[in-house]
Formats: C-alpha cells, sequence, structure tokens
C-alpha cells in the first residue's frame, strides 16, 4: 500500500570507498516510506558524469519520485546537477533564482561571485531551486511527466533542512496519506531458521504485512531473535488491525510450534 516507487540516488566516492558512512540514505529511506512511498532502490555512483546521468535515466523510467543527495557543490567533482541534464538531454542553465540564493549567501559572508559559485546555480531549464537555509547550494526540484525529480546536498545537515522544509510538504500533498503501524517482538530459545516458515505463514494473511526477523543473539547456542511487523494501509484503523493480527498470529504458531521452549516478549510498540 503505497503512493509510489521511489529511488534514491547517493553521489560520491567517499561513499564508495567507505571514507563517509550512508547515513543519507537511511535517513532518506525512512522519510520515504513514512510519506508513503516504497523505496525500490537505493543507488551509489561516483563523481562520473555519465554514471550518475545512467542512473538518473534508469530511476526516471522506472521510480514516480527520485531523490539524490551530494554533487551540488562548487569543486569540480560536483556534477550532479550536469549529469541529470545529461539525463534528460538538456544543456544546464544557470537559474536566476538559484544566483541570487547563492549570491546572497556568499556576499552576506564578504565572498564574491566566482565562476565555481555560479556553477551551483545550474539546474535544467524549467526546474525550481529549494532555498538552503544552512548551507549555500540550493537543493533543485525538476517535475515532468508526474514526476519528481530532487537533488539535494550531500552534507547531512542541509540535505535534511531542505527536504524536511520543501520537499516533503510537496510529497505529503501528493495522493491519500498512507498510515503505517509497526511492533516488535522478542523471541528467545527458538533458532531463526526454525521461526522462518512461521513467517512465511503470516505473510500469507496479508500482502500489505511485512514481518522480518533479525538475529540478535547466536542461531544454535543463545538463539534470540527481534521480530519486526510492519503493515500499511489507507486508514489508520486499518494498519493497527492488520498489525495485531499478524502479531497475533505469530505468537499462537510460536506456542503452538514450540511450547514452553520459546519465551515471547513484546517491545514497545514503534508507530
Amino acid at each position: 500500500m503505497h503512493k509510489g516507487a521511489a529511488w534514491i540516488v547517493t553521489v560520491g566516492n567517499e561513499l564508495l570507498i567507505g571514507r563517509v558512512v550512508n547515513t543519507n540514505a537511511s535517513w532518506l529511506a525512512g522519510r520515504l516510506t513514512y510519506l508513503g512511498y516504497a523505496v525500490r532502490r537505493i543507488v551509489t555512483v561516483p563523481d562520473v558524469e555519465e554514471d550518475i546521468a545512467e542512473v538518473f535515466r534508469e530511476a526516471l523510467a522506472r521510480a514516480d519520485v527520485v531523490v539524490s543527495t551530494g554533487g551540488l557543490g562548487p569543486t569540480p567533482d560536483d556534477i550532479t546537477n550536469i549529469a541529470f541534464c545529461r539525463a534528460l538531454g538538456v544543456d544546464p542553465a544557470v537559474n536566476e533564482e538559484a544566483l541570487r540564493m547563492v549570491e546572497e549567501r556568499y556576499r552576506s559572508r564578504g565572498y564574491p561571485l566566482t565562476p565555481e559559485r555560479v556553477k551551483m546555480a545550474q539546474m535544467p531549464p524549467g526546474a525550481r531551486p529549494l532555498p538552503n537555509p544552512v548551507g549555500t547550494a540550493p537543493g533543485v526540484l525538476y517535475e515532468a511527466g508526474g514526476k519528481v525529480v530532487v537533488l539535494l546536498p550531500g552534507v547531512p545537515r542541509e540535505m535534511e533542512a531542505i527536504f524536511e522544509g520543501y520537499v516533503e510538504p510537496l510529497l505529503k500533498s501528493r495522493g491519500p496519506p498512507v498510515f503505517f503501524a509497526e511492533r516488535g517482538l522478542e523471541v528467545r530459545g527458538v533458532p531463526e531458521a526454525d521461526v522462518a516458515p512461521i513467517i512465511r505463514e503470516v505473510l500469507r494473511l496479508d500482502p500489505r504485512i511485512y514481518v522480518k526477523s533479525h538475529p540478535r543473539g547466536r542461531e544454535v547456542e543463545a538463539p534470540l531473535l527481534y521480530i519486526h511487523v510492519y503493515a500499511s494501509a489507507f486508514d489508520r484503523g486499518e494498519a493497527d488491525r492488520l498489525v495485531d493480527a499478524a502479531v497475533g498470529r505469530l505468537v499462537q504458531l510460536l506456542k503452538a510450534r514450540f511450547g514452553g521452549a520459546v519465551s515471547i516478549s513484546e517491545e514497545r510498540r514503534l508507530a
């Protein structure tokens, strides 16, 4: 149950060599999910124009919403704007509104408007700049053919500020709201492999239910599992009902199969 498919594209050699942990992808995945979108891909690409353009072309063909982070700054390897234009088959152009944003930010600090800084105002014709309240590079919003593409800076606090201030309200307004419910179970004394058939049966209850086990102990010596149960629906009560039914069935099957050998405790309701 979702509004559409979303792709997350993170750009930067520093991510691919392990120099920087990709926290942006995790943060965006959570936000997009709770806005009602199904995140289908998280792709990380190097600072190579054709690689970035290729991913954008594929994302535009397969997703309703595409959000990228990184590559909007003034240095030579900041080429996401240019690569996105290449994917669209258009030439990048300086957006006057974006240029004013960049100029005001630098002028207020006593810095001149150099060609490197002007580069941060380049985007496809028809795109809209998104103000960056905590940094210098504007975000980019591009809408066409029912698709939404958002380019955001790679600095986490800048990315988050632009997303929360401008992107989230837009995406929230597209389509009906989607509601989520989550519960967590902690299961002791049963190996994950033995719980797998039970999870499979619970998943048959409804395609809107998601159940995932996460091992926390040692599979054989001291099995300990966290089981995450999640459901989405266009009605809050329905989402709660789906999760409650799934958890009830899980507990019933675990006790019937393992009896006193299993210990089950519910963790706090997640949402």
